[in-house]
């Protein structure tokens, strides 16, 4: 609906008229009660100030000159003492009479200047307002942003210093908590102009469905400014104004709208005392043309020794109760609690000054006007309507406002409260079940430059971007997000990694080379089939021990051999299974010393190979070294060095069970930890020392003339082992987790099976198969080896 200049100053006056009613109401109310300032009557005087900043500058003086034109400096009035000034609804007219009221010590109370931009200039204790401060406006305006969820926000505002200031203000606060203003439109009379680029602006407008209006004096009239087909289906929030009255308005941009008002009061005896004043009631103050006259009124309260009676004439009555809303008392309490504040600060300062005898402390100016200042700034009562009211320590009075809702039920305009804010708690209680939304909104709006991220995403801002625009990427492995919208991904504990949704942290599965696993199977069947098989041989060359094969090749040093394999086979159970800080200890020292002792072994019966074949020769000094347990002491001192090498190992960084987390994505790898890396080297390093000598004495013994000359397949077993150990290095620091395991256990297997299959299947297979070989009586090497048995 589009109004016209004479239908918006009508509904302007009716809505200011109540304020100047309500004030002669609460003088008269005051002035009738016996329990508060008893026989002194309160007086007042109006002035109009047209909203014009220097009329209201010229009325202040006027009044404290006691005449109509003014006279700096001097008072022309005898009979009354003007102790406060009320007024004004506006800030900027109220910053104007405060910077004169403030310079003779006039306390003024203010009744709407709620903006903050004169929160600064304006000097307590001599400047109060019951109205909250504009900044808790904003806190409760972020408030209900935030409660829906909306980062999106457009911001419409009249073309004046207070809007302008106040945009500020409430942008500084959304952009505190993470909410950005999509554009702002700004109004001036019929014209209109954006704060971004037409392409962007245009942009963004359509995905906001959140605009806040912002207006002092010119609240309504932008309203009327705002082009419907622009702003139809969005959500409007309406900043706290004293001009928009909703029940005036029948505007569709208003309409399933929010606005945060001040919190409804009450006023016992005004409703029917507005629908019963007429404007001849009091001749003078009131006219006939105050319901057409656009005017702003300035009141100032005045002491007087009486009041002029006046006589009603004409009625309220028939004006619509809609319009001039007489159950509505939220901003008409502000200029009913001034009233109130002052005659009780007045009380208290009587009663300390003269106690039972307040005209004398009037007629006898027994207080200084600073006084009253004293005791305003610490009043603290409750009206008649059991309402409490007070000042802060910045002469405010506290934050407390109403979340209205308008909608249309029956082609008829409602309002409805659906929360309130208080600072007290400093939370914005809000019951969504009860909002009408626009209709082309099928549930609770949303208004955001980007959607949300879901859990298991976070937000990566758009380059030139503000930063609600935003993209969603996944989280990283190892790395959740559980809410929507996080800005960055949560690690997950050691014990714990990312599901596949990326939303929440599960155990890691714990990893090892379990004997549940087929590859442990494997490997364990296949060293119970070589250990058995081991045993097989040795049980064989104890039964053929006497023969002339297994006398040949030192027998005790083939047990010994054969003993040492079947063990190290044995000890590859250190390895299969959950590690345990014995099973730590032991694996790896076990099997460097059962393992250097095959070797030292096999190092024994290639040098007593050698020696034997040396000893045919006439040299007295071979025969001395000759002796009969050569053998034995060099099994003996070859394995004595590792088992120091272990010592040492244990005692100073010993393996234990290790948790690693690193190794595999996704997995704990429980394995052993060797304690110290250089020490497990040692251990097969010295190992592979022993078997690089063997492979060289064989090599050089593997041409002596002799049918049971074992050098040659010592020869081919130190091949095989030390192609077997080389290999493992690099497959072993190439593999993780229980891979390493599997390559070490396979590395012994291989090179246990390489010892026994080179050294004692071609033994075997003449003692099973050839049994005429190992018949013969006349070997060289049987001769020369009979005293080493």
């Amino acid at each position: 609906m589009v109004y016209n200049k004479k239908q918006v100053l009508e509904r302007y006056s009716l809505h200011l008229l109540r304020h100047l009613l309500v004030f002669i109401f609460a003088i008269e109310e005051i002035n009738r009660k016996a329990d508060i300032l008893p026989n002194v009557t309160l007086g007042y005087t109006i002035y109009d100030s047209c909203i014009l900043e220097h009329k209201a500058v010229q009325s202040a003086l006027s009044i404290l000159s006691g005449r109509e034109e003014a006279v700096p400096n001097y008072s022309c009035e005898e009979k009354s003492k003007v102790v406060a000034f009320i007024g004004h609804l506006t800030s900027s007219s109220s910053l104007s009479i405060a910077e004169i009221t403030g310079l003779y010590g006039y306390p003024q109370i203010s009744y709407g200047a709620m903006d903050s931009i004169f929160s600064n200039k304006l000097q307590f204790p001599y400047f109060y307002r019951t109205v909250p401060d504009g900044k808790s406006q904003y806190e409760a305006i972020v408030l209900l942003l935030k409660h829906f969820g909306w980062s999106w926000v457009g911001i419409v505002r009249a073309d004046d210093k207070t809007s302008e200031w106040a945009g500020m203000e409430l942008y500084s606060h959304m952009v505190r908590n993470g909410i950005c203003v999509a554009f702002q439109d700004v109004f001036n009379d019929d014209t209109r102009h954006c704060s971004f680029n037409k392409d962007l602006y245009k942009m963004h407008k359509i995905s906001c469905d959140v605009i806040i209006i912002l207006g002092s004096s010119d609240g309504l009239q932008i309203i009327q400014q705002m082009p419907i087909d622009d702003y139809k289906s969005r959500k409007v929030i309406i900043i706290p104004s004293l001009f928009i009255t909703w029940q005036n308005m029948e505007n569709d941009l208003l309409r399933r709208s929010l606005q945060i008002t001040q919190h409804r009061r009450n006023i016992p005896g005004l409703k029917d005392y507005l629908l019963a004043v007429g404007p001849y009631k009091y001749p003078g103050i009131l006219t006939h043309n105050i319901w057409y006259d656009y005017f702003d009124c300035c009141i100032i309260l005045s002491l007087y020794a009486s009041c002029r009676p006046c006589n009603e004439t004409e009625s309220l009555n028939n004006v619509d109760p809609s319009k001039y809303d007489v159950n509505n008392f939220r901003y008409t309490f502000s200029v009913y609690s001034a009233v109130y504040a002052v005659a009780s600060a007045l009380q208290d300062l009587f009663l300390s000054k003269c106690p039972g005898h307040f005209k004398s402390c009037i007629s006898n100016q027994l207080f200084h006007l600073c006084e009253v200042n004293r005791y305003l700034k610490n009043i603290n009562f409750t009206t008649p309507g059991g309402e409490s009211v007070y000042f802060d320590h910045e002469g405010n009075s506290p934050a407390s406002f109403d979340l209205l809702n308008m909608f249309v039920l029956n082609q008829t305009d409602k309002i409805k409260q659906v929360g309130y804010y208080q600072d007290k708690d400093g939370q914005f209680h809000i019951n969504d079940s009860e909002i009408h939304w626009d209709p082309g909104f099928s549930q609770i709006p949303r208004s955001a430059c980007s959607e949300s991220c879901l859990p298991g995403y976070r937000k990566v801002p758009m380059e030139g971007q503000q930063q609600c625009c935003y993209y969603c990427i996944p989280c990283p492995e190892g790395e959740i997000s559980n809410q929507t919208d996080m800005e960055r991904c949560l690690k997950c504990p050691e014990d714990q990694w990312s599901n596949d949704r990326r939303d929440a942290c599960i155990l890691r599965p714990i990893e090892f080379l379990s004997y549940g696993d087929t590859l442990g199977i494997s490997l364990l069947a296949i060293a119970g089939l070589f250990c058995i098989f081991t045993a097989v041989i040795l049980g064989i060359f104890i039964t053929y021990k006497n023969t002339a094969i297994v006398k040949a090749n030192n027998r005790n040093l083939s047990f010994i051999l054969l003993l040492s394999l079947i063990l190290s086979f044995l000890c590859l159970l250190f390895f299969i299974g959950r590690p345990t800080r014995i099973s730590c200890l032991l694996r790896q020292v076990a099997f460097g010393i059962i393992f250097t002792i095959a070797v030292s072994a096999v190092l024994a019966k290639t040098v007593t190979v050698v020696l034997a074949f040396s000893a045919t020769k006439p040299d007295r000094t071979l025969r001395r070294w000759l002796w009969r347990h050569v053998s034995s002491f060099l099994l003996i001192i070859c394995s004595s060095i590792e088992v120091v090498i272990c010592v040492f190992w244990l005692s100073l960084s010993p393996p234990f069970p290790d948790y690693n987390t690193e190794v595999e994505v996704g997995k704990i790898i429980l394995q052993c930890n060797e304690g110290s890396v250089i020490a497990f080297y040692m251990v097969l390093g010295y190992m592979g020392f022993l078997a690089v000598l063997s492979f060289i004495i064989a090599f050089l013994a593997r041409k002596l003339p002799d049918v049971f000359n074992e050098a040659q397949y010592i020869t081919f077993s130190m091949l095989v082992f030390c192609s077997v150990w080389i290999s493992f290095i690099p497959a072993y620091l190439s593999t993780k987790g229980k891979y390493m395991v599997a390559v070490e256990v396979f590395t012994i297997s291989a090179s246990s099976a390489g010892l026994l299959g080179c050294i004692f299947i071609p033994k075997c297979y003449i003692i099973l198969l050839r049994p005429e070989l190992n018949m013969k009586g006349n070997l060289v090497i049987q001769r020369k080896t009979k005293d080493l048995n």
